[in-house]
C-alpha cells in the first residue's frame, strides 16, 4: 500500500470540494481530492445543474415558437432530433467538465479516481472505485495512470464533500418507469405524459422541460402550492403561470403506491387530503423529486467519529469545523440549502480559514435560491413570514410591484410576481433595509443577482432605490419596486 501526504485531503469532486481544492492550491497548499466517479464536478456538473439546464435552453425554443404566432410570426415545428438533442447536452457537460480539469491540473491539484474512507486515526484510504480494478489517477493528458494497490494518505487537514443522492421514495424502489432525476436526465426522448411527485426545483424543472416538449404533465404535491417553504405570494404566482401552460397541479396528494405493468408505464394511486378514498392517475413514466439524501451513510464516517443531526447532516460550525480536529464539510451533507452556489462559497471559507485568513462565514440568509421554470422563480433573504417572526427586526413589510406595468412583461405575455420584504433593525435607528426579494419572470435568475447584493451588503433601502436601471428591461422591476417601497412610485401607484 503506498503512502502520500498532502497539506489538505478532499473527499468528493463536486462543487464544493473542487471549490476548496482550487482555493486551497491557490494559496501554496498541496492538495489531494479524492473522487469515486470518472469525471470532476460532482452531480451538479454531471447529472444535474449543467445537463438540466441545457433541456430547458433547447425545449425554450419550442416555447419561443409557441410565442411567435402571436406576434405574427408563423413557424412550424417538424421534429425534434433527439439524437442531435442527446449530442448538444452531452457535449455541454463535456465542455464543462474539461474545462475544470484543466483548470484543477493548472492549479498543480492532484486527483485520484477511487472510494475515499476516512479512519479515526486520521488516515484517509483509497480503494477502487466499484466496477474498477485500480484506483486511477488524473493524467495530465487527459486520461488516468492506474496505481497498484490501496492508498494510504495523511493530510494536515481533511474535508468531506461526498454530496448527497435522490431521495428514494417511501415503500418504492426505483425501476423501469419509476425513476429518479439521474434517470430522468439520461432518457434520450421525451415522455408523452409523467405524473411528477414532489413540488420542489427539480420536480418543477422537469414540468416545464416536458411541458414545453409537448408531454402531458401532472404534479402531485402535498402542500396546497409548490414550493411551500418559499415566499408564498411568488409561489402561488408560479403555481398559476404553470396551470396556465397546461401542467395539472394536484394538491394535497399522498402517494399510496405506485404500480407497472407487464406493458411500459405506470399507475399512480394517492389520496387527498384527510380524505381515504384513493384516486389513481397513470402515465408513461413517473418521477420522484421528493429531495435529496446526503451521502454519509457509509460505516466510515460513525467509525471515525464524525458528529451527525437527526438528518443525517455532518454538524458543522460556521466555517466548515467538524466536531473533528482539522476535519471539515461542506455541501450537500451539511444542513442549508442544497445548491451548487453555497457549496462554492464554502469551500472558499474552509480554504481560506486552513490558511489562516479571516475569512467572513456564509450567510445563510443572502443565497439566492432559483428554479428555471418556465417563468423562472428566483428568491433570497427572507419572506415576510420569516422576518416578522425574526426578533432582529422591527416594522417589517412586504411592497408588491404590479409586474404587467413591465413593458418586457407585457411583450412576454408571461404573468409573474415581484416583491420585497423591507423593515428596520429593532433597537437601530430608521435606517430601513431590504430583508428579501421574491421573484416569478423570465430571467429571474440574472436579476436575483442585484437583489442578493443588495441584501447581502445591506443597503438601506433609499440608497437602493436610487440605482438606475436601463430601460426597457425585466430589471426595472427592481429599481420600480424599490421605488415603491421608498415612497416614490413611478410607472405604478
Amino acid at each position: 500500500m503506498a503512502s502520500l501526504h498532502f497539506d489538505i485531503a478532499i473527499i468528493g469532486a463536486g462543487p464544493g470540494g473542487y471549490s476548496a481544492a482550487l482555493r486551497a492550491a491557490e494559496l501554496g497548499r498541496s492538495v489531494v481530492m479524492i473522487e469515486r466517479d470518472e469525471t470532476l464536478g460532482g452531480t451538479c456538473l454531471n447529472r444535474g445543474c449543467i445537463p438540466s439546464k441545457a433541456l430547458i435552453t433547447a425545449t425554450r425554443t419550442l416555447d419561443a415558437l409557441a410565442h411567435g404566432e402571436s406576434m405574427g410570426i408563423v413557424s412550424k415545428l417538424e421534429e425534434i432530433d433527439f439524437g442531435r438533442l442527446r449530442d448538444y447536452r452531452e457535449h455541454t457537460v463535456a465542455t464543462l467538465v474539461d474545462g475544470l480539469r484543466a483548470l484543477v491540473e493548472y492549479r498543480g491539484i492532484t486527483v485520484y479516481r477511487g472510494d475515499a474512507s476516512l479512519s479515526a486515526d486520521h488516515h484517509v484510504h483509497v480503494v477502487p472505485s466499484a466496477g474498477q480494478e485500480h484506483v486511477r489517477r488524473f493524467a495530465k493528458n487527459g486520461g488516468f495512470d492506474e496505481v497498484a494497490g490501496d492508498l494510504d494518505i495523511t493530510a494536515y487537514d481533511v474535508v468531506l464533500a461526498t454530496g448527497s443522492r435522490p431521495r428514494e421514495l417511501p415503500g418504492t424502489a426505483y425501476h423501469g418507469a419509476i425513476v429518479d432525476s439521474t434517470a430522468a436526465l439520461s432518457i434520450d426522448t421525451f415522455p408523452h405524459s409523467a405524473v411528477i411527485i414532489g413540488s420542489g426545483a427539480v420536480a418543477l424543472e422537469f414540468a416545464s422541460i416536458w411541458n414545453s416538449a409537448g408531454s402531458d404533465v401532472t404534479l402531485l404535491i402535498r402542500k396546497d402550492s409548490v414550493l411551500s417553504k418559499s415566499d408564498r405570494r411568488a409561489a402561488l404566482a408560479l403555481s398559476r403561470e404553470l396551470k396556465r401552460r397546461g401542467i395539472d397541479i394536484i394538491r394535497n396528494a399522498h402517494v399510496r403506491g405506485i404500480d407497472t405493468g407487464v406493458n411500459l408505464g405506470v399507475t399512480v394511486r394517492y389520496t387527498l387530503g384527510d380524505d381515504d378514498e384513493e384516486h389513481m392517475i397513470g402515465a408513461e413514466i413517473a418521477l420522484g423529486a421528493i429531495g435529496r439524501t446526503p451521502n454519509t451513510d457509509e460505516p466510515w464516517f460513525a467509525d471515525c467519529g464524525v458528529a451527525l443531526d437527526d438528518a443525517g447532516m455532518v454538524v458543522v460550525d460556521d466555517y466548515g469545523r467538524t466536531n473533528l480536529d482539522h476535519v471539515w464539510a461542506l455541501g450537500d451533507i451539511t444542513a442549508g440549502h442544497a445548491l451548487a452556489h453555497r457549496a462554492f462559497a464554502q469551500g472558499l471559507v474552509i480554504a481560506e480559514t486552513i490558511a489562516g485568513l479571516k475569512a467572513k462565514p456564509v450567510d445563510e440568509d443572502a443565497i439566492a435560491n432559483i428554479v428555471f421554470s418556465s417563468p423562472e422563480f428566483a428568491t433570497v433573504g427572507l419572506t415576510l413570514r420569516q422576518a416578522q417572526a425574526d426578533a432582529r427586526y422591527a416594522d417589517v413589510r412586504e411592497t408588491v410591484f404590479p409586474v404587467m406595468s413591465n413593458p418586457r412583461m407585457v411583450m412576454s405575455a408571461t404573468g409573474g410576481s415581484f416583491s420585497i420584504v423591507s423593515g428596520r433593525d429593532a433597537g437601530g435607528d430608521d435606517t430601513e433595509y431590504v430583508l428579501g426579494v421574491h421573484v416569478v419572470a423570465p430571467d429571474a435568475s440574472d436579476m436575483i443577482a442585484e437583489a442578493q447584493q443588495i441584501v447581502a451588503n445591506r443597503i438601506p433601502l433609499h440608497e437602493a432605490s436610487n440605482a438606475i436601471h436601463p430601460h426597457p428591461t425585466f430589471s426595472e422591476m427592481i429599481g420600480e419596486t424599490l421605488l415603491k417601497a421608498d415612497g416614490r412610485p413611478l410607472h405604478t401607484r
